[in-house]
């Protein structure tokens, strides 16, 4: 589906918070940097920082919705012949190459590092980052509920999901831990998701 003009301009004021942010967060501290201090060096209104993220730690999540409608699409739109496997592997797909050509650091390596070391140190984007996954993991087990009502019920659903973004999860934070590139940490998630998937297909 092509992009509007409106979606075009929403994304790339979105684009230009989080850049701005993060920054900021580089030059002077995650905690010293206010919510009034990104707007004004962005050029735009608090009100218009507050239309796009709830608190200051969404600056840093910011792809979080997007990609779960990704996912959602991916489990409306899954081939007959699909199993759950292939559709959260489709969906694993999807949102990792949306984040690495049209996430707001998408080919800024000084950005995703300062991201990286913010989202590894600072307690409240940690708390915040977790409560996000959960949602993300509560909706997909729905979503995925209802599509295989056959095989699934509301546990294994759950377990399903917790079992494969759990572990694309703990692979990239153990991958970030261990200084790896990008596309090294990239590689580890690919890895993990190898193993998760041996598990689910039986599903």
């Amino acid at each position: 589906m092509e992009e509007t003009r409106r979606e075009r301009k929403k994304r790339q004021t979105r684009q230009l918070l989080v850049s701005t942010a993060l920054r900021l967060f580089a030059e002077q501290g995650y905690e010293q940097t206010t919510v009034a201090q990104i707007a004004a060096t962005a050029d735009v209104a608090t009100k218009t920082f507050f239309n796009y993220f709830p608190t200051k730690e969404d600056v840093l999540l910011a792809q979080a919705e997007q990609y779960m409608e990704l996912s959602a699409d991916v489990v409306a739109g899954r081939a007959p012949e699909d199993g759950v496997a292939e559709v959260l592997l489709k969906a694993y797909k999807q949102v990792i190459a949306h984040y690495l050509t049209m996430g707001p650091m998408a080919g800024d390596r000084e950005l995703t590092k300062v991201y990286e070391q913010v989202v590894m140190t600072v307690p409240a984007v940690q708390a915040r980052a977790l409560h996000l996954l959960f949602e993300m993991q509560r909706e997909l087990a729905g979503q995925l509920l209802k599509a295989f009502p056959d095989k699934l019920d509301p546990i294994s659903a759950a377990a399903v999901v917790g079992m494969f973004m759990g572990a694309v999860q703990s692979a990239g934070g153990a991958a970030r831990e261990l200084g790896q590139s990008e596309e090294g940490i990239v590689e580890s998630m690919d890895r993990s998701v190898e193993i998760a998937l041996r598990g689910l297909r039986s599903f």
